[in-house]
């Protein structure tokens, strides 16, 4: 949880920073709207390389490990966030900085494919199957721990330094601080043991010699299945994050600060409800749990883009609150979803590329809700379309995973395992 956790606050830094700096500092020659779009554009690069990364660390995890892979996972991520840190803008070398950066954002979006599919398998293959679905949601702890201390970093440096220092050098202090807790991160995953469930699968001579081809062959409607269901949970972040926040101060006017910290607090809120989620995910099992959350999501959609027009702090507050609540239902069960759907043997690859795959369509939604907006003059229901159709998607793909038998568990996979660290 807490290497997933860095790895998070590496990539949503970037998407903090993204429509405020990068467009103005990199792509200042395509004016503000050209700068603002291409801006998004750098996020979305990052996602569509994604499923490549996925297949190349999924191979890694189901050959030679689920330990070993997420080092290198979390190595190149920590490297390359800290590298952006060091580039030059425009002002000082042209082109050649913004070049950088999408190759050091390609590099992030091949780090981030093979992370949330490894996190997720050292929990679930440490656990036994009573406690699999609490397990598989303590990693997608990660992702708002990682928004929060991005967040604070970020309402940091605007506090203690003026805007103008700000965009000269003080944006590449929260990039450079990637280096330390790279240091960290890998201290922390080399003490991890590797699971149990591998283990019985390297024994048993069950290693897939082409993992990725085989959960084609074998498992395609899982794999369709499992894209759909991380539809929800992945896009309204970026839809949440990214672009409501930018929206908010392009178009209602909401000073950035206070978007910051109302997106802060549905942070804070969702460090309770994910181990809840997870825990009721044991009950009632995680593809119920995940459609729940896209029902809950679909229905207050409208309503909820309709009061953010009012424009007062406390109901942005709300907002973030509601809009993080329920797609945080759906997010939090979705590893335990995902898990069930696939063999021990090749299912560092399918978690990883179905996972990977749903991301590079979420990583176009900043971009594709900002077509929309300004397609339609900024209409107060444009984000709305977004997020309703991503939980009519989820939504869909849940129900139909909640028809399905989880997958046996071929390897021996005792409940004390869980505790092993």
């Amino acid at each position: 949880m807490v290497g997933t956790s860095l790895e998070s606050f590496d990539f949503y830094l970037f998407a903090y920073f993204s429509a405020f700096f990068v467009g103005p500092l990199f792509f200042d020659p395509l004016g503000q709207v050209g700068a603002t779009s291409v801006a998004f554009l750098t996020i979305a690069v990052a996602f569509v390389v994604r499923p490549i990364g996925a297949l190349l660390f999924g191979y890694m995890g189901d050959r030679l490990g689920r330990r070993a892979t997420l080092l290198w996972t979390v190595g190149i991520m920590g490297v390359a966030t800290g590298l952006i840190g060091l580039l030059p803008t425009y002002a000082q070398a042209g082109w050649l900085g913004a070049v950088l950066l999408i190759v050091l954002r390609i590099a992030q979006g091949l780090s981030l494919g093979g992370e949330w599919g490894g996190s997720i398998l050292i929990a679930t293959e440490h656990s036994g199957p009573v406690k699999r679905a609490f397990y598989a949601a303590v990693p997608q702890l990660g992702s708002p721990v990682g928004s929060i201390l991005s967040a604070v970093v970020f309402l940091v440096m605007t506090l203690s330094l003026p805007a103008e220092e700000m965009v000269a050098w003080g944006w590449r202090i929260p990039f450079l601080l990637a280096l330390p807790l790279l240091a960290v991160s890998l201290y922390l995953r080399l003490t991890i043991s590797e699971t149990p469930v591998f283990a019985g699968v390297v024994a048993e001579g069950r290693r897939d010699r082409i993992p990725f081809v085989t959960m084609f062959a074998k498992r395609p409607v899982a794999m369709v299945i499992a894209i759909g269901a991380a539809l929800l949970g992945i896009g309204s972040y970026s839809l949440m994050n990214t672009y409501t926040v930018n929206y908010g101060v392009e178009q209602l006017n909401f000073d950035y600060t206070e978007l910051l910290v109302a997106t802060t607090i549905g942070g804070l809120l969702q460090l309770v409800t994910i181990p809840l989620f997870g825990a009721w995910a044991n009950r009632i099992g995680s593809a119920r749990v995940v459609a729940w959350g896209a029902l809950g999501t679909l229905l207050i959609t409208f309503p909820m883009y309709a009061l953010l027009q009012f424009a007062t702090f406390p109901i942005l507050v709300g907002t973030m609150i509601i809009g993080g609540i329920l797609p945080t239902m759906s997010w939090a069960a979705l590893g335990g979803l995902m898990n069930d759907l696939f063999p021990d043997n090749v299912r560092y690859s399918a978690l990883s590329f179905a996972y990977a795959l749903a991301a590079t369509l979420s990583g176009f939604v900043p971009y594709l809700t900002f077509g929309l907006g300004a397609a339609t003059d900024f209409a107060w229901w444009h984000p709305g379309i977004i997020l309703a159709v991503m939980s009519a998607v989820t939504l869909v793909a849940a129900w139909v995973a909640s028809r399905r038998r989880p997958e046996p568990e071929l390897a021996t996979q005792p409940e004390s395992a869980s505790i092993a660290v």
